[in-house]
């Protein structure tokens, strides 16, 4: 591929990952990805040949990746310091976004895709969940946490971040994500001073 189909293709990724942020995996179609990314609708085709499933699922992966890259780089500077990037990543989201947007990797995950397509999205969100928490709890170990202690707290600042984005969207008000990045902030830094 050469550079200039490469950036068409990513341009309609990261298109795709926005349009599902802010209407869900239902109400983004290919067309309208097409529009919102400023490409031709047949070079969608030619790129995602297996149609909205597969440039769904590619959307996924982008956001997971993307996410996953700014915390591992916070992460450098500890657990703490890696939440706090965490969820200041999620409040500018909603906060730019005038709270039209949330996360596209829960919106695939809470609706239910048609019966005749494969869950390859379904998967690579919680693949995406997964590399989140994994990042989160080997962080906390690395800095004295408790193994089972650290899962299970990267699990609930995942879940956490997700409940509340929605919630702040919602309520358009950050108020619920800086409260629970108080709590989460709190729980971590006991968890990793015990």
């Amino acid at each position: 591929m050469t550079k200039s189909s490469t950036a068409v293709r990513q341009r309609i990724v990261a298109g795709a990952a926005d349009m599902i942020s802010r209407r869900g995996l239902n109400a983004t179609s290919i067309r309208e990805t097409a529009k919102h990314a400023r490409a031709p609708l047949g070079s969608t085709y030619h790129y995602f040949p297996e149609g909205k499933q597969q440039l769904v699922t590619e959307a996924v992966r982008y956001t997971g990746e993307w996410t996953a890259a700014s915390l591992r780089k916070a992460l450098e500077a500890g657990p703490v310091a890696g939440l706090r990037a965490f969820l200041a990543l999620w409040r500018k989201i909603v906060v730019d976004s005038d709270f039209r947007a949330g996360c596209p990797v829960l919106a695939v995950s809470v609706e239910e895709p048609p019966a005749d397509e494969p869950p390859a999205a379904l998967l690579a969100a919680a693949d995406v969940f997964t590399e989140w928490e994994n990042l989160l709890a080997g962080s906390l170990r690395e800095h004295g946490a408790e193994p089972r202690q650290a899962a299970q707290l990267a699990t609930l600042v995942v879940a956490a971040v997700e409940g509340t984005v929605a919630m702040c969207r919602a309520k358009r008000s950050a108020q619920p994500l800086d409260d629970t990045a108080e709590q989460l902030q709190a729980l971590f830094l006991a968890a990793i001073e015990d």
